[in-house]
């Protein structure tokens, strides 16, 4: 049977759920190891002391004279808490292989796992994990209310029933209160791994910031419970990919009025302060179609923020090359820095293939384009002069610019775009005007040659 006591553990990295003020390493100066545990305390509380300094010899020793390796503390906290919280693997395996229970909740309803995956001590996780140990559902009464995010959603609260993979099989389809949304899960072994964990920590910062009616709605997210996922709205209508294989190249108005959509969110993001947003993979797949036939853009998995006025460097691995590869920046492939404008080189060739009807460089295989684009090789304008209004085509190519610094910004790209559109309407009324002029003319002479009256006195001024 679990014994309790009435001292309190408080050294080293407490409770992930525990106020903020108790987790704060800062407020405790004392330190301790194993040869210096104050001799007036309990053999109990010893064992936590022990674990927490990953004192093997000490644990085993004090374990084989009889203390309850399941020990908690007045709140609740175990030695295996505190082993995983410090991150101690070998102290892990050796309280579990003793009997220590896997699952214990302290008094703030944090559990091992739960504590070393907010410490992020991987091979902890992976530990637990093996033994079964599953995060519990994270009560959200009074005393830790503030500790959930407001953006969280029970798991519970997703009806996965009729689920489909939906955009490149990344989201799935869920219905959650009443409305059907989007749902992009990770795996379990996200929480394993420092890179992936990162990255959604990353992807899930990034979406609370963003509120425009070109950018796909963050609706919430799970994030108490294993595994996590991040919910948006969901647009039936798909995805541009999609779009575009169906319908093929598109009239200029519309590829026009799709481009301003992109455009506007672009601009969005990178207007964003304090820090800009680079959406980074900025193609057909990852831009959707609402009910309105207007276009969002999503999917912000490698999204970076980035403070005003700098640059990135960072090496992107293309072993899995795909199609999304055709609208990579020739620096990113190339590894030097790089800023926004890498995706306005992106928008450049998707306005291209709205115009043309097929991909960059459709008869390159996909890892020969980011070298033709690296050696200032551009896709060839095919369509006819007519599919290019007055400077969309000088558009594309200053987008698209070897040189980043000479590439617009979407500021600029919207003003253009806007001129372009206003052109394409102009030219529109005008072959609809002469039309209604000549119907009119029409519409009088028969009106004239049904009157009698209007007949004879016409003959009368004849004769005369």
């Amino acid at each position: 049977m679990e014994s309790k006591s009435t001292g309190r553990f408080t050294l080293g990295r407490q409770s992930s759920l525990a106020p903020r003020e108790d987790r704060d390493e800062s407020l405790r100066s004392e330190v301790l190891d194993g040869s210096h545990v104050p001799a007036e305390i309990g053999s109990d509380i010893r064992l936590m002391y022990l674990a927490s300094e990953g004192d093997l010899d000490g644990i085993q020793e004090i374990l084989d004279s009889g203390v309850d390796v399941n020990f908690s503390d007045i709140d609740g906290r175990t030695a295996l808490h505190v082993a995983a919280c410090q991150g101690f693997a070998e102290v892990v395996e050796l309280l579990i292989r003793r009997g220590a229970k896997v699952d214990p909740q302290d008094r703030w309803g944090s559990s091992p796992l739960a504590d070393a995956m907010h410490y992020r001590n991987h091979e902890v996780i992976r530990i637990l994990e093996q033994h079964g140990a599953k995060l519990p559902v994270v009560p959200t009464h009074a005393k830790i209310a503030r500790e959930v995010p407001e953006y969280e959603i029970e798991s519970n609260e997703l009806d996965f029933t009729n689920s489909v993979f939906i955009t490149k099989g990344t989201f799935l389809l869920a219905t959650w209160r009443g409305i059907e949304v989007a749902v992009k899960m990770f795996g379990e072994d996200v929480m394993t791994d420092e890179d992936k964990v990162s990255a959604f920590m990353d992807e899930l910062a990034l979406l609370q910031k963003i509120r425009h009616p070109n950018v796909v709605q963050f609706l919430g997210a799970v994030t108490q419970s294993s595994p996590m996922m991040i919910v948006t709205e969901y647009l039936p209508k798909g995805d541009l990919r999609a779009f575009l294989n169906m319908k093929g190249p598109l009239k200029p108005r519309l590829a026009v009025k799709f481009a301003l959509d992109i455009a506007r969110g672009m601009n969005y993001l990178h207007e964003h302060k304090p820090e800009a947003i680079i959406h980074r993979d900025l193609e057909p797949s990852n831009i959707l179609l609402d009910d309105s036939g207007h276009l969002k853009v999503a999917d912000f998995g490698i999204s970076k923020m980035l403070r005003m006025a700098k640059t990135i460097r960072e090496v992107r691995p293309l072993t899995s090359l795909d199609t999304a590869c055709r609208y990579m920046a020739p620096e990113v492939f190339r590894n030097e820095e790089y800023d926004t404008k890498v995706d306005v080189f992106s928008f450049s060739l998707i306005l291209k293939e709205m115009i043309e009807g097929f991909l960059p460089f459709n008869k390159k295989q996909d890892d020969e384009v980011p070298k033709a684009y690296a050696s200032k090789e551009r896709p060839p304008f095919t369509a006819h002069r007519k599919k290019y209004p007055h400077g969309l085509k000088e558009l594309i190519e200053q987008c698209w610019s070897e040189d980043p610094a000479e590439r617009p910004t979407f500021k600029n790209i919207i003003d253009q775009l806007l001129i372009i559109q206003n052109q394409i309407a102009q030219k529109q009324r005008w072959k609809v005007r002469p039309l209604k002029v000549f119907y009119n003319f029409e519409a009088i002479w028969k009106k004239d040659n049904s009157n009698p009256s209007s007949r004879s006195s016409r003959s009368s001024r004849n004769l005369q």
